[in-house]
């Protein structure tokens, strides 16, 4: 049985709704409220920012199963929350993570390739010279003062120009894609209709995009391998999906990137004795990224799911149509799972963390995370061995523009 089923005290009423965690002011999460719902209500029925209600799941077990189980799938972004009639909106293409049964499979057997470990390690020199670049360009600034903000001079532009090289996306579109990518990451707090603007906006560039891509001749970026198979005779793969494989990659692959890597580097130089430790032995990268992916949450609650059909989890009654929310932050701190869940151990292992989620819809892009974050790391290591924050970490300022939190400056000297 996919979902935990044991309770057998069916209980039909959801009683009060509770407002979705928010994380403390300054950090990034998970919010503390977590703890509370894990041990007291691991399955509560809350109100989302955007008015919409759902049944939020904190303990690790049943987050995991949730993200697995069939009966529950991930609604297109312009269905839910649904609206009938003259009030629906236009039908969008599916994301990765919304396709489902025999078209996901296809999609998925396509693409899945392109993000192991194999594929790309193609990328892992020119993500380095990526970040050497970057690093050679803040110190030559910082000239004898040794002093420099990692925000715009290294988080920032890093994870865009690398994921921009992988894909093929154009870097100097940024300015037509990233407004958008940003309105929909904040999609649980923002009323539908801008959202569903960002979305069609979105989607009407990624679809001019493809087309661009179907007249070069020598690229042979992602997308230009995936419109070359959507050509072959057989394949299962279509022109659509090619588009939806860009609008995939534009909303997952920049923001929560770039603001998870600050929020990582943010953690390491809070924990210096860690931090010198990983410095004096950089083969423990490995371990160190999984941490930091447990650690800093990905994402803190909108990973919004849909039951197919009724079912019951720790008592509660979940009916059809109702909107179930795995909270990944949450999981990743429970301590069913892990032992001092609060504690930062960069030798942590094993760690099944669900920073990339699970089952059939896991993250594509996880690899290619941990190899930009695991690369950011070394790189600065390597040529910065001392660096340290010049501000106390509790007077730094923070980007709250969407559900993860970042700062939104790193000073630092070496």
């Amino acid at each position: 049985m996919s979902v935990s089923e044991q309770d057998t005290d069916v209980r039909l009423g959801a009683g009060p709704l509770v407002p979705v965690p928010a994380a403390e002011p300054g950090t990034a999460g998970p919010p503390c409220g977590y703890a509370r719902l894990r041990s007291e209500q691991p399955v509560v029925r809350a109100q989302l920012p955007n008015g919409e209600t759902g049944w939020l799941l904190s303990r690790y077990a049943d987050a995991r199963a949730a993200f697995a189980d069939p009966r529950l799938i991930r609604p297109l972004l312009s269905s839910w929350p649904p609206r009938e009639g003259a009030d629906a909106p236009p039908p969008c293409l599916p994301t990765f993570l919304e396709m489902t049964g025999a078209h996901h499979e296809r999609v998925r057997r396509a693409v899945l390739p392109l993000f192991g470990r194999r594929r790309l390690a193609f990328m892992a020199p020119r993500i380095r010279a990526i970040a050497e670049e970057l690093l050679d360009t803040m110190t030559a600034h910082a000239g004898a003062a040794r002093t420099a903000d990692l925000v715009p001079a290294y988080v920032e532009p890093l994870p865009l120009r690398a994921l921009c090289e992988t894909v093929g996306l154009p870097h100097e579109d940024r300015d037509r894609y990233l407004p958008h990518t940003l309105t929909l990451l904040g999609a649980a707090g923002l009323p539908m209709e801008k959202v569903l603007q960002a979305l069609y906006a979105l989607q009407d560039y990624a679809s001019d995009l493809v087309a661009r891509k179907e007249d070069e001749e020598k690229s042979e970026d992602y997308i230009r391998l995936l419109l070359t198979e959507s050509r072959r005779p057989g394949s299962g793969l279509t022109r659509d999906d090619v588009v939806s494989f860009v609008v995939t990659m534009l909303m997952a692959g920049y923001k929560t990137n770039m603001q998870h890597t600050g929020n990582a580097l943010l953690a390491l130089l809070t924990h210096p004795e860690q931090l010198r430790g990983l410095r004096d032995a950089p083969e423990r990268i490995g371990p160190a990224v999984e941490e930091l992916l447990r650690y800093v949450p990905l994402m803190n609650a909108i990973n919004i799911l849909v039951a197919r059909e009724d079912l019951t989890l720790h008592g509660r009654h979940i009916r059809a149509g109702d909107a179930v929310i795995p909270v990944p932050a949450s999981a990743n701190r429970d301590a069913r799972a892990f032992t001092d869940p609060d504690r930062l151990d960069l030798a942590r292992t094993p760690n099944p963390h669900l920073a990339f989620g699970h089952g059939p819809h896991a993250c594509t892009g996880g690899h290619l995370s941990r190899l930009q974050l695991a690369t950011v790391i070394q790189v600065l290591l390597e040529r910065l061995p001392d660096i340290e924050l010049t501000e106390p970490a509790a007077s730094l300022p923070w980007d709250e523009s969407t559900p993860l939190r970042a700062p939104a400056r790193l000073p630092v000297r070496w």
